[in-house]
């Protein structure tokens, strides 16, 4: 008999999308197919310039593609109103980006209140929401952003992108400005609330160490095209020369970092 197996719809799909820029002389993402699928958390690790954010901001059509498709959850972006596609989705910056003039309440609350939640809803969410994300509500509900520290920001950043409650989230470089213990902390919370939370979550970075332990799987750039993707065992396989100079780099700091500890020579 035979079996027909049948394959669940794709968070994100990305079927042979390419973006120019500069009327056609900068070919940023090059022909890129790609599914994510619900509940995936995905890295993207490339170079500046590797197209890795371009293709990023054409899933909530902050860019439109040249040529190709993308889906959300099967239905095609272009069909979509932009607006709606865009509230539908969170999206963290590498600077927070704030609203200076709103307090934190307010920069958390500002999609729901655009969404027409009622105000009390809108309170009740800001409040579960700073608890998620562990900020304290009586010390910074009505901070302002100036006040704030780097990862304060970021976690900010982070609850306002979850306060629609979203099934997608994308992360350009979401750390990538922190010191390296608030970007180890930051990481390992939005990892708990990933999956807590039945996220799919598709994340930019240029640090190969940083995806391998957060992503369940990494697609890796190079020059608009997606070169190698998979687990870290499957990259270890990649006879591309580019995912081996990425691997090498983590694998050689921790081989430095061991002697130095143990006090031998590399």
């Amino acid at each position: 008999m035979l079996t027909i197996v049948h394959m669940s719809t794709p968070a994100i799909a990305f079927d042979h999308v390419t973006k120019d820029f500069g009327d056609g002389r900068i070919r940023a993402v090059d022909d890129v197919s790609l599914r994510i699928a619900e509940g995936e958390f995905l890295a993207i690790v490339g170079a500046s310039g590797s197209g890795k954010t371009t293709l990023l901001r054409m899933s909530n059509r902050l860019l439109d593609p040249d040529a190709g498709t993308i889906a959300i959850h099967g239905e095609n972006t272009q069909t979509a109103d932009p607006i709606a596609l865009r509230r539908s989705i969170g999206y963290v910056f590498q600077s927070a980006a704030l609203f200076p003039h709103m307090s934190v309440a307010q920069n958390i609350g500002i999609t729901p209140r655009l969404l027409n939640h009622p105000a009390a809803n809108i309170a009740e969410r800001v409040d579960e929401l700073m608890d998620m994300v562990q900020l304290d509500r009586a010390q910074y509900r009505d901070r302002m952003p100036g006040d704030l520290s780097g990862g304060q920001r970021q976690r900010v950043g982070l609850a306002r992108a979850l306060a629609a409650n979203p099934k997608i989230v994308l992360m350009d470089e979401p750390f990538g400005a922190l010191d390296p213990l608030t970007r180890d902390a930051l990481g390992t919370d939005y990892k708990s609330l990933h999956k807590k939370l039945g996220l799919t979550t598709v994340m930019i970075t240029h640090d190969m160490a940083e995806a391998l332990l957060l992503a369940d799987r990494v697609a890796v750039m190079h020059s608009g095209k997606i070169v190698a993707r998979g687990n870290a065992a499957e990259l270890e396989r990649s006879g591309d020369s580019y995912v081996r100079d990425l691997l090498r780099t983590p694998r050689r700091h921790a081989e430095q970092l061991r002697c130095l500890l143990s006090g031998t020579k590399p």
